[in-house]
């Protein structure tokens, strides 16, 4: 189970709470919402685009109208965490004029109104990162470097900015990389053995956090030299990698921290009563005590009630992160149906808008 991704779809279902309780912004309304799990994965992505524009059940019309099935089934939704699944979903959404906020994507090439006209979101374009990056390696004298990236649109995209940016600087850069932790073991065993032979000491990673993981884990079985790691914003602020000591010293930029008052409360408010009533959370409690709650799982012990979800330190209850991104997404999406639908005092609750008007 993903932790991280876990509290952020909770991050979301807080700031919802939080809207409807509002009597400032969107009065009288009541915000719903669907949370669907797109494995980061284009197929599951692209299946929850087409559900999110057509509704969740069949719908035969009996006449020649088609104004019920033409509507669509949400005005606005808040993903994806990945590059690649928001492209393929941006691609159908924006046929559709449905907003779509991502607050994790980060590929450049998802700034392209043309292409991907109803795609907004929370954090920078990975064009201002790839020249930030290039003005690191610069300003430390380093100008014999080498480079690896994931094979996606997220490290291709960012991967080219940078070189772009790196050429300008008058940086060399001995090799450029990829891989994609789908491909065989062979490709990653090249990636490393690249590295291990080249004579630059410092890399540029533009990786995913599973691609960084598994090429490290990959170096960790005949380390190279002492080497100087650039990170992007994927990878470099994960606590996962600080159990890799040649990732000591690694620099790159970061989502700034921030707070969310009651957030932490919210995330932390769980029972093992409650977990049950959710598949999802049901998992994430088993995960994280190594135990079956009743009911559930078989084969581990049984949860006894002594787990402290307080004690817990994971992704899950770290909220100083990305929580923010996805806390702007959503209020990104409530101001804007208010300003569609109310007025400074009240709103009209049988308002009919179309999810391009949002």
């Amino acid at each position: 189970m993903n932790f991280k991704e876990l509290r952020i779809a909770r991050a979301m279902e807080f700031t919802i709470h939080e809207i409807n309780n509002r009597t400032d912004l969107l009065p009288g309304i009541t915000l719903g919402y669907q949370i669907h799990d797109s494995c980061g994965a284009v197929p599951m992505a692209v299946k929850a685009a087409l559900q999110f524009t057509n509704g969740m059940e069949a719908f035969f019309s009996d006449t020649d109208s088609c104004s019920k099935s033409a509507a669509a089934a949400v005005p606005a939704l808040v993903g994806d965490s990945n590059s690649t699944p928001s492209i393929s979903m941006a691609r159908f959404l924006g046929l559709f004029g449905i907003a779509q906020v991502s607050h994790y994507a980060t590929c450049a090439c998802l700034s392209d109104k043309l292409q991907y006209p109803a795609f907004f979101r929370t954090i920078p374009s990975d064009h201002h990162q790839a020249a930030a990056l290039a003005k690191v390696v610069k300003h430390f004298g380093w100008t014999w470097i080498g480079a690896v990236r994931s094979d996606s649109d997220y490290g291709n995209n960012g991967m080219a900015s940078f070189l772009k940016a790196a050429q300008e600087e008058g940086i060399c850069v001995e090799y450029s990389e990829s891989y994609y932790r789908t491909q065989p073991r062979s490709k990653l065993e090249r990636v490393a053995n690249v590295i291990r032979r080249s004579t630059a000491r410092v890399i540029v990673a533009f990786l995913a956090a599973g691609e960084m993981r598994f090429l490290l884990e990959e170096l960790t079985r005949q380390p190279p030299p002492p080497m100087q790691w650039i990170g992007s914003e994927a990878w470099i602020i994960d606590p996962e990698f600080l159990r890799f000591n040649m990732c000591a010293g690694a620099i790159g930029f970061g989502v700034p921290r921030s707070v969310i008052p009651g957030l932490r409360e919210f995330l932390l408010d769980l029972s093992p009563a409650q977990a049950l009533k959710s598949p999802l959370l049901t998992e994430f409690w088993e995960s994280s005590f190594s135990c079956s709650l009743k009911g559930s799982s078989e084969g581990a012990r049984e949860c006894d009630g002594s787990e402290d979800i307080r004690a817990l330190q994971n992704p899950y209850t770290d909220t100083y992160t990305t929580s923010n991104l996805v806390y702007k997404a959503t209020y990104a999406i409530a101001h804007a149906i208010h300003g569609v639908i109310c007025n400074d005092t009240q709103c009209d609750k049988s308002a009919k808008f179309t999810p391009w008007q949002v």
